[in-house]
C-alpha cells in the first residue's frame, strides 16, 4: 500500500524516472551505450554550427526572421539550416529515400522478389536506399540553396561559369554531412540503444526547444504561456507513448502434426497476432509535410515574376502559409491519407494470411487463404482509423 501511495516515486523517495537512470548508469554495458549515444550527439550538434563556405551570417539571420516557411522548417534542422551548417539537410533525404523504395518494394517485380530473400535481400534494398539518397540529397540541396539565394540570404548560386564550382562545393558539402549524420545514426542503432535515425531527429527539435521558450515566451514574460506549454508537452509524450503501444491482438491457433509410435496426433498452440494501432508511425507525418510544403516552395520559385504566374504564386503562398488555417487542414487530411496507404502497402508486402496458413496457424472462426486476408485487411483499416485519427491531431497541436 506504501509503494501504491507514493505513485512516481520508490521506496527510498527519489522519483522514478531519476532513478531509473541512476540504475542504467550502473550497469557497465548499458552505461557504455548511453555515453556513446551522448557523445554521437555532441559530434551532431557541432557539425549543426559549421557552415558551408561562402554564408554571410547577417544575411542569413535576416532571411529567417522574415521568412515563417523557413523558420519553421529549421525547427526540424536542430538550427542547421539557420546556420546553413554542413548538416542543414539532415536525414530526411534518407527518409525520403526510404519511402520511395518502401513504395517500389511491391511495384517492381525485381525488388519484391529480391525482399523475399531474407537478410541478404533486406542488406541489398538497404544499400539501394543508401544510394538513392545521395541524388535526393543533392537536389534538395540544391533547391534549398536557389531558394535562399531568391530571398537574399546567400549570393553566388547558379550553374554559370564563374558560380559553377563553388555551387558543386557547397551541394558535395551538404551531401556529405547527410551521409555522415546517415553513418552516425547507423552507428547509434547498432552500438547505441537503437532507434539511431529518430534519435538524430528527437536531438535536433530538442536543440531549438531554449530558443523557443525564450523567444517565445520569456522575452515577453508569458509566464501563464510557459507554463501551458509544460502541461501541453507533457500530455503529448504521454498520448504519443500510449498510442504507440497500443495494438489489437487477434488470437491465432496452431496446429501440427506428431508421430509417436507409428501413428499421427495432433497438438497444438495459442497465440495471437498483434495490429498497432499506430503501424506507420510518424512515416506519413513526415511524408505530408514534405508534400504540404510544395506549394510555398514552387510559389517561391516563381513569386518573384510581375506577370498573373507570379500574382498566382503570392496567394498560394499566402493560403499555404504554416500561419493559416488552410495549411494545416491539407496537412491533416494528407497525414490520415498517407497513414492508411503506408499501413496497407507494409501490411500487403507481409502477407500474413499466407505466412499463416504456411506455418499451420489460423484464426479461431475464419477459414484460411483469402477469408483470413479479408479479416485481416478488415480489422487493419478498422485499428488504423484510430491511428490515422491520432496523427492528424498531433500534427495540428502546432497550429
Amino acid at each position: 500500500m506504501m509503494r501504491q501511495s507514493q505513485g512516481a516515486k520508490t521506496d527510498s523517495g527519489t522519483p522514478r524516472l531519476l532513478q531509473a537512470v541512476v540504475d542504467a548508469m550502473k550497469v557497465p554495458d548499458l552505461r557504455a551505450r548511453l555515453l556513446f549515444v551522448f557523445a554521437m550527439l555532441v559530434i551532431f550538434r557541432f557539425l549543426a554550427q559549421v557552415p558551408v563556405p561562402g554564408v554571410e551570417r547577417e544575411a542569413l539571420a535576416n532571411f529567417f526572421r522574415q521568412n515563417e516557411l523557413f523558420g519553421f522548417l529549421d525547427i526540424f534542422s536542430g538550427g542547421a539550416l539557420r546556420s546553413l551548417s554542413v548538416v542543414a539537410l539532415g536525414v530526411f533525404p534518407y527518409i525520403t529515400s526510404s519511402i520511395i523504395m518502401q513504395l517500389m518494394v511491391p511495384a517492381i517485380p525485381q525488388l519484391k522478389e529480391l525482399s523475399k530473400e531474407g537478410e541478404v535481400g533486406r542488406q541489398r534494398i538497404n544499400q539501394l536506399t543508401h544510394y538513392l539518397m545521395i541524388p535526393i540529397a543533392a537536389l534538395q540541396g540544391f533547391g534549398q540553396l536557389s531558394l535562399l539565394q531568391r530571398g537574399g540570404a546567400i549570393s553566388g548560386v547558379g550553374t554559370s561559369s564563374e558560380n559553377l564550382l563553388p555551387t558543386l562545393a557547397i551541394i558535395i558539402t551538404m551531401v556529405a554531412g547527410t551521409i555522415f549524420l546517415v553513418w552516425i545514426g547507423e552507428l547509434i542503432t547498432e552500438k547505441g540503444i537503437g532507434n539511431g535515425i529518430s534519435i538524430i531527429i528527437f536531438a535536433g527539435i530538442v536543440a531549438t526547444l531554449p530558443q523557443i521558450i525564450g523567444q517565445g515566451f520569456l522575452e515577453r514574460d508569458n509566464a501563464a504561456g510557459l507554463l501551458l506549454l509544460v502541461v501541453i508537452g507533457a500530455l503529448m509524450v504521454y498520448l504519443i507513448v500510449m498510442f504507440t503501444e497500443a495494438e489489437r491482438r487477434i488470437p491465432v491457433q496452431y496446429g501440427r502434426a506428431v508421430f509417436r509410435g507409428g501413428r499421427m496426433y495432433r497438438q497444438g498452440g495459442a497465440t495471437h497476432l498483434p495490429i498497432r494501432v499506430n503501424s506507420a508511425g510518424m512515416i506519413p507525418v513526415i511524408f505530408a509535410m514534405s508534400v504540404v510544403i510544395l506549394p510555398v516552395t514552387i510559389a517561391n520559385f516563381l513569386g518573384v515574376r510581375d506577370d498573373w504566374l507570379g500574382t498566382v504564386a503570392s496567394k498560394l503562398a499566402l493560403w499555404f502559409s504554416p500561419t493559416e488555417a488552410s495549411y494545416w487542414v491539407l496537412a491533416v487530411a494528407l497525414v490520415i491519407l498517407f497513414t492508411f496507404f503506408y499501413t496497407l502497402v507494409v501490411f500487403q508486402q507481409q502477407s500474413l494470411a499466407d505466412n499463416l496458413q504456411r506455418n499451420g496457424g489460423f484464426v479461431p472462426g475464419i477459414r484460411p487463404g483469402k477469408p483470413t486476408q479479408d479479416y485481416l485487411n478488415k480489422v487493419i483499416l478498422r485499428v488504423t482509423c484510430g491511428g490515422a485519427l491520432f496523427l492528424g491531431f498531433i500534427i495540428i497541436v502546432p497550429y
